[in-house]
Protein backbone atom coordinates (compact mmCIF):
# COMPACT_ATOMS: atom_id res chain seq x y z
CA UNK A 1 0.00 0.00 0.00
CA UNK A 2 0.90 3.52 -0.61
CA UNK A 3 0.99 6.24 2.29
CA UNK A 4 -0.32 9.11 1.70
CA UNK A 5 1.24 11.32 4.22
CA UNK A 6 -0.85 14.69 4.32
CA UNK A 7 2.47 16.15 6.47
CA UNK A 8 4.06 16.03 3.21
CA UNK A 9 1.68 15.87 1.02
CA UNK A 10 0.62 18.95 -1.86
CA UNK A 11 -2.77 18.43 -3.77
CA UNK A 12 -2.81 20.29 -7.00
CA UNK A 13 -6.25 21.21 -8.12
CA UNK A 14 -8.04 23.54 -10.51
CA UNK A 15 -8.64 26.95 -9.58
CA UNK A 16 -11.61 27.02 -12.55
CA UNK A 17 -13.13 23.69 -11.26
CA UNK A 18 -13.38 24.23 -7.79
CA UNK A 19 -14.80 27.72 -8.75
CA UNK A 20 -17.53 25.67 -11.52
CA UNK A 21 -18.65 23.60 -8.55
CA UNK A 22 -19.33 26.39 -6.47
CA UNK A 23 -21.22 28.59 -9.05
CA UNK A 24 -23.33 25.31 -10.41
CA UNK A 25 -24.12 25.41 -6.50
CA UNK A 26 -22.95 21.52 -6.45
CA UNK A 27 -21.70 19.36 -3.45
CA UNK A 28 -18.51 18.40 -4.52
CA UNK A 29 -15.24 17.17 -3.24
CA UNK A 30 -11.54 17.28 -4.24
CA UNK A 31 -9.81 13.95 -3.59
CA UNK A 32 -6.02 13.04 -2.86
CA UNK A 33 -5.08 13.33 -6.86
CA UNK A 34 -6.47 16.60 -6.84
CA UNK A 35 -9.43 16.15 -8.70
CA UNK A 36 -12.45 17.81 -8.32
CA UNK A 37 -15.63 15.58 -8.17
CA UNK A 38 -19.49 16.30 -7.56
CA UNK A 39 -22.06 13.77 -5.70
CA UNK A 40 -22.99 11.32 -5.92
CA UNK A 41 -19.69 10.38 -5.11
CA UNK A 42 -18.26 6.73 -5.84
CA UNK A 43 -17.72 4.89 -2.79
CA UNK A 44 -13.59 4.41 -3.47
CA UNK A 45 -12.97 7.96 -3.37
CA UNK A 46 -10.70 9.19 -0.82
CA UNK A 47 -11.11 13.31 0.11
CA UNK A 48 -8.85 15.76 1.26
CA UNK A 49 -11.90 18.21 0.97
CA UNK A 50 -15.93 17.81 1.04
CA UNK A 51 -17.96 20.56 1.38
CA UNK A 52 -21.45 21.88 0.07
CA UNK A 53 -21.23 25.52 0.18
CA UNK A 54 -23.90 27.50 1.13
CA UNK A 55 -23.14 30.73 0.75
CA UNK A 56 -20.95 32.44 -2.35
CA UNK A 57 -17.06 32.72 -0.74
CA UNK A 58 -15.65 35.90 -1.07
CA UNK A 59 -12.05 33.74 -1.64
CA UNK A 60 -10.52 30.70 -2.19
CA UNK A 61 -9.25 30.99 1.72
CA UNK A 62 -13.27 31.14 2.47
CA UNK A 63 -14.09 28.43 0.18
CA UNK A 64 -11.59 25.75 2.57
CA UNK A 65 -11.43 28.06 5.83
CA UNK A 66 -8.51 28.58 8.33
CA UNK A 67 -7.51 24.29 8.43
CA UNK A 68 -6.26 24.46 4.92
CA UNK A 69 -3.19 26.41 3.75
CA UNK A 70 -4.25 27.29 0.29
CA UNK A 71 -1.79 28.86 -2.24
CA UNK A 72 -3.16 30.04 -6.27
CA UNK A 73 -0.90 29.52 -8.31
CA UNK A 74 -2.13 30.60 -12.25
CA UNK A 75 -4.78 28.34 -12.33
CA UNK A 76 -4.03 25.98 -10.07
CA UNK A 77 -4.80 25.29 -6.47
CA UNK A 78 -1.81 24.25 -4.56
CA UNK A 79 -3.53 22.40 -1.17
CA UNK A 80 -2.13 21.91 2.22
CA UNK A 81 -4.60 19.28 4.15
CA UNK A 82 -2.90 17.98 7.15
CA UNK A 83 -4.54 20.79 9.85
CA UNK A 84 -7.94 19.49 9.40
CA UNK A 85 -7.07 15.80 9.64
CA UNK A 86 -9.85 15.40 11.83
CA UNK A 87 -12.60 16.39 9.91
CA UNK A 88 -11.19 14.30 6.98
CA UNK A 89 -11.67 11.42 9.20
CA UNK A 90 -15.13 11.96 9.94
CA UNK A 91 -15.34 12.46 5.96
CA UNK A 92 -13.44 9.29 5.06
CA UNK A 93 -14.16 6.56 7.57
CA UNK A 94 -17.28 5.21 6.10
CA UNK A 95 -15.27 4.62 2.92
CA UNK A 96 -12.01 3.28 4.70
CA UNK A 97 -10.98 -0.62 4.59
CA UNK A 98 -9.87 -0.17 8.53
CA UNK A 99 -9.14 2.50 11.18
CA UNK A 100 -5.63 3.39 13.09
CA UNK A 101 -6.83 6.43 14.02
CA UNK A 102 -7.21 5.89 17.99
CA UNK A 103 -4.93 4.49 20.66
CA UNK A 104 -6.73 1.53 20.68
CA UNK A 105 -5.38 0.64 17.01
CA UNK A 106 -7.03 -1.42 14.38
CA UNK A 107 -10.33 -3.31 15.84
CA UNK A 108 -11.86 -4.61 12.96
CA UNK A 109 -11.79 -4.58 8.75
CA UNK A 110 -15.05 -2.92 7.38
CA UNK A 111 -15.10 -5.63 4.77
CA UNK A 112 -16.83 -8.42 5.90
CA UNK A 113 -14.71 -11.26 4.59
CA UNK A 114 -12.02 -9.79 5.50
CA UNK A 115 -13.46 -9.50 9.19
CA UNK A 116 -13.67 -12.87 9.28
CA UNK A 117 -10.05 -13.93 9.01
CA UNK A 118 -9.42 -10.85 11.69
CA UNK A 119 -12.01 -12.84 13.97
CA UNK A 120 -10.86 -15.96 13.49
CA UNK A 121 -7.35 -14.95 13.78
CA UNK A 122 -7.54 -13.93 17.13
CA UNK A 123 -8.37 -17.41 18.18
CA UNK A 124 -3.97 -18.10 17.86
CA UNK A 125 -2.93 -14.94 18.97
CA UNK A 126 -2.89 -12.86 15.59
CA UNK A 127 -3.52 -9.58 16.09
CA UNK A 128 -5.07 -6.83 13.70
CA UNK A 129 -2.27 -4.78 14.36
CA UNK A 130 0.23 -7.84 12.36
CA UNK A 131 -2.52 -8.55 9.74
CA UNK A 132 -2.64 -4.47 9.00
CA UNK A 133 1.22 -4.62 8.52
CA UNK A 134 1.28 -7.51 6.29
CA UNK A 135 -1.37 -5.81 3.71
CA UNK A 136 0.54 -2.68 4.20
CA UNK A 137 3.41 -4.70 2.62
CA UNK A 138 1.85 -6.82 0.58
CA UNK A 139 -1.22 -5.46 -1.03
CA UNK A 140 -2.13 -2.39 -3.50
CA UNK A 141 -4.17 0.41 -1.63
CA UNK A 142 -3.52 3.52 0.04
CA UNK A 143 -3.44 4.78 3.99
CA UNK A 144 -4.23 8.20 3.97
CA UNK A 145 -2.37 9.60 6.91
CA UNK A 146 -0.43 12.14 9.19
CA UNK A 147 3.02 10.96 10.37
CA UNK A 148 5.79 12.86 11.63
CA UNK A 149 9.33 11.73 13.63
CA UNK A 150 9.72 14.28 16.45
CA UNK A 151 7.54 14.06 18.03
CA UNK A 152 6.50 10.79 16.82
CA UNK A 153 3.12 10.71 15.58
CA UNK A 154 0.61 8.67 13.48
CA UNK A 155 -2.89 8.61 12.53
CA UNK A 156 -4.29 6.54 9.48
CA UNK A 157 -7.16 5.22 7.66
CA UNK A 158 -6.31 2.24 5.12
CA UNK A 159 -8.10 1.79 1.71
CA UNK A 160 -7.85 -1.72 0.22
CA UNK A 161 -7.91 -1.87 -3.47
CA UNK A 162 -8.62 -5.05 -4.03
CA UNK A 163 -10.23 -6.95 -1.29
CA UNK A 164 -10.14 -10.59 -2.90
CA UNK A 165 -6.19 -9.64 -3.37
CA UNK A 166 -6.29 -8.69 0.10
CA UNK A 167 -8.18 -11.71 1.44
CA UNK A 168 -5.80 -14.25 -0.01
CA UNK A 169 -2.95 -13.31 1.08
CA UNK A 170 -4.23 -13.01 4.89
CA UNK A 171 -5.76 -16.49 4.77
CA UNK A 172 -2.48 -17.83 3.41
CA UNK A 173 -0.58 -15.95 6.08
CA UNK A 174 -3.04 -17.25 8.99
CA UNK A 175 -2.89 -20.94 7.46
CA UNK A 176 0.97 -21.02 7.74
CA UNK A 177 1.28 -19.06 11.08
CA UNK A 178 -1.50 -21.62 12.63
CA UNK A 179 0.41 -24.70 11.00
CA UNK A 180 4.03 -23.70 12.24
CA UNK A 181 1.92 -23.05 15.77
CA UNK A 182 0.57 -26.15 16.25
CA UNK A 183 4.08 -28.14 15.53
CA UNK A 184 5.98 -25.92 18.02
CA UNK A 185 3.71 -24.97 20.95
CA UNK A 186 2.06 -27.78 22.73
CA UNK A 187 -0.90 -25.83 23.68
CA UNK A 188 -1.84 -25.38 20.47
CA UNK A 189 -1.70 -29.45 19.74
CA UNK A 190 -5.09 -30.08 18.10
CA UNK A 191 -6.21 -32.66 21.08
CA UNK A 192 -5.41 -29.17 23.43
CA UNK A 193 -7.48 -26.72 20.89
CA UNK A 194 -10.78 -25.72 22.65
CA UNK A 195 -14.12 -25.45 20.36
CA UNK A 196 -14.07 -21.53 19.39
CA UNK A 197 -9.87 -22.52 18.19
CA UNK A 198 -11.17 -25.86 16.54
CA UNK A 199 -14.15 -23.85 14.58
CA UNK A 200 -10.82 -21.38 13.31
CA UNK A 201 -9.36 -24.54 12.07
CA UNK A 202 -11.93 -25.24 9.69
CA UNK A 203 -12.13 -21.87 8.89
CA UNK A 204 -8.81 -21.78 7.77
CA UNK A 205 -8.87 -25.20 5.52
CA UNK A 206 -6.13 -26.90 8.52
CA UNK A 207 -6.68 -30.56 8.95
Amino acid sequence: MKKFNLFNEIIIASRSQVLQAIKKNEIFGINIKGEVIVAPFDTQEIFIFKDDIKQTPQSIQDIFGKNYQVVEDEGRLLIKAFSNWQALIAINTPNASYDDTTADGVAEFGDKDLEKIGWYATEFNISYRTLVEILEEKCRGVMLCIEQEEPYQFSGLGFIADNKEAYDVLFEYCQKHIKKLMNQDKDFAKENLEDDELEALGFFKID
